[in-house]
């Protein structure tokens, strides 16, 4: 693993695309992802398109994340700007790194002091469990979502696509957690992998929400990376083409309605939970 200190002009980048949906800004802690799923869109963005190293390989941590989000939010207050982040869109906050940097701590401790009106934690990391006092805190200052990637609740599949990634049975124990905690929480299947009719079940009482998406809506390109990503071969090749299907989306939250009010669960083309 490549890892470099950088100095990054700007930790608030506004928000595009699948996230211009009540999400004002994202926020990049990292530079690259240590989990190196394999489905992950971010492979083929400019940001690894124009790498010599392999995604999985690198990682810039932003050594100055905490100072520039004090000063960017506060020159957004200035200008009476709402501000909704969602963290992370192109890297997950809790590397493994993040055990020793405290880049990610070190931007909640400043959102305390400077809080945004909503934000979204999205990661797969049980690590985001250490941070749960500055959590509990943070809520009393502003709306928060702590959102836990869970695409499956079958370990297999997840060796097969995610293998770096941490386990499904620890990810769901700290969502409970957190949950416990009274920290709202949501279970976000992305993208959807082949699960047991058991999965509703594990996820019952410890989320507020479940968030679903899929290779072909949620990369961005109405499937195209996926497809250069060589999803469909690998679905093939585990014989699990009946799951590589465009609508899927559809079928899943068919079947999580009949655990879940409809008001829990979003796609990921209808409007996100910030309002």
């Amino acid at each position: 693993m490549e890892i470099k200190e950088t100095l990054a002009k700007k930790i608030l980048t506004e928000a595009k695309g699948y996230l211009d949906v009540g999400f004002t800004h994202s926020l990049n802690p990292y530079s690259g992802c240590a989990f190196s799923c394999r489905y992950c869109y971010v492979r083929e963005m400019p940001i690894q398109r124009f790498k010599d190293i392999p995604w999985g390989e690198w990682l810039d941590i932003k050594t100055n994340a905490a100072e520039n989000y004090r000063n960017e939010i506060i020159k957004l207050r200035k200008k009476n700007k709402p501000v909704n982040i969602f963290m992370s869109s192109a890297t997950d906050p809790y590397q493994p790194i993040e055990r020793n940097t405290n880049i990610t701590r070190g931007i909640l401790e400043e959102m305390i002091e400077n809080p945004p009106d909503f934000l979204q934690i999205q990661t797969r990391s049980p690590l985001i469990t250490r941070d749960i006092d500055l959590l509990v805190k943070l809520k009393d200052k502003c709306e928060i979502l702590v959102s836990m990637t869970i695409e499956t609740d079958r370990e297999d599949m997840k060796q097969i696509f995610a293998p770096y990634a941490p386990g499904i049975n620890l990810r769901l124990k700290a969502l409970k957690k957190i949950h416990d905690a009274g920290i709202s929480t949501q279970s976000s299947i992305s993208p959807v992998l082949p699960f047991t009719p058991d999965f509703p079940k594990v996820l019952d009482g410890i989320v507020d929400h479940i968030w679903i998406d899929t290779l072909s809506i949620g990369d961005g390109s109405m499937g195209k990376r996926s497809e250069r990503l060589g999803m469909p071969a690998l679905f093939q090749e585990h014989e699990l083409s009946k799951w590589y299907r465009k609508d899927i989306h559809v079928m899943v939250e068919k079947y999580f309605n009949k655990y879940f009010p409809n008001e829990m669960i979003r796609v990921s083309k209808q409007q996100a939970f910030p309002k």
